[in-house]
């Protein structure tokens, strides 16, 4: 890893364009953060937390507007050297950690079904019930715009549904509590360019399943959708705005149903 002052003068100048200038952008158009707030910036190890909390750090350091920040890691069972790589890296980065246990990993290494989509309910769970307690009122996690456009797809090619996910969401559960992803706009390939750029080794995946199954992730409907993605846009580089787009300007006189926040659902011959 470049020492520290290098890795925050790329943010501020190298990669100021492709990073924190999309990173604000999405601040502003959601109007993600707000005067007063306490935001849980969630960092699971990987390059994008990482540089989130980089970008939050960058924010702060304008000092435009009062806010406050928690850097949190829920440790949900790693082995020792993925938990000490997530401590070294932070510390090289200058980002002060607060971290805590829990034992999801061990809860959902024996399910059979949906154990994917269990262990990422019970993450959020954790995640939203620790950062109350520290009394913030947002966590922040980050996902990025290929994350997005991804989610997009797959809702409709495997669940038949059209979906997005959101950049930010009340939770349902914890009252005041909301959860934002500040790095809506910003592409995965410039997050990856900083990484390589800076020389640093991130925590790839830490999940019980990939290790104990080495080609899980290449039967995974996020990686099929990822490729399927970069090879329509060989063709087409207008696919991922598009896909993105599609999400922006729905016209509900040519949808042909829809649910609406009560869950009723709605049928374009409703006004025929």
């Amino acid at each position: 890893m470049k020492n520290l002052q290098d890795v925050e003068e790329s943010i501020r100048k190298k990669f100021h364009k492709e990073l924190f200038t999309k990173f604000c952008k999405a601040l502003n158009d959601f109007n993600l953060i707000e005067p007063g707030d306490k935001i849980a910036v969630c960092i699971s190890g990987g390059k994008d937390s990482f540089l989130m909390a980089k970008l939050f750090q960058e924010l702060k350091r304008h000092n435009k507007f009062d806010f406050d920040l928690i850097f949190l890691v829920m440790d949900p069972g790693y082995n020792q050297a993925n938990r000490s790589l997530i401590e070294s890296n932070a510390k090289e980065l200058n980002i002060p950690l607060t971290i805590f246990s829990t034992n999801i990993f061990e809860n959902v290494v024996h399910i059979d079904k949906s154990p994917c989509y269990i262990c990422a309910r019970m993450r959020r769970g954790h995640l939203y019930s620790k950062a109350k307690e520290l009394g913030c009122n947002k966590i922040a996690l980050g996902h990025h715009f290929d994350d997005v456009i991804e989610t997009i797809l797959m809702g409709m090619l495997f669940s038949g549904q059209f979906q997005t996910m959101m950049p930010k969401i009340k939770s349902a559960n914890f009252e005041g509590m909301q959860l934002i992803r500040p790095m809506y706009y910003i592409r995965e390939k410039d997050i990856k360019h900083w990484r390589d750029y800076n020389e640093i080794k991130f925590l790839q995946c830490a999940c019980r399943f990939t290790e104990e199954a080495s080609d899980m992730e290449n039967k995974s409907k996020r990686l099929y959708t990822k490729k399927l993605i970069a090879e329509l846009a060989k063709e087409n580089p207008m696919i991922e705005g598009n896909i993105y787009k599609s999400s922006t300007g729905v016209n509900l006189s040519t949808i042909i149903s829809y649910k609406d926040k009560s869950g009723n659902l709605h049928t374009f011959d409703d006004d025929f």
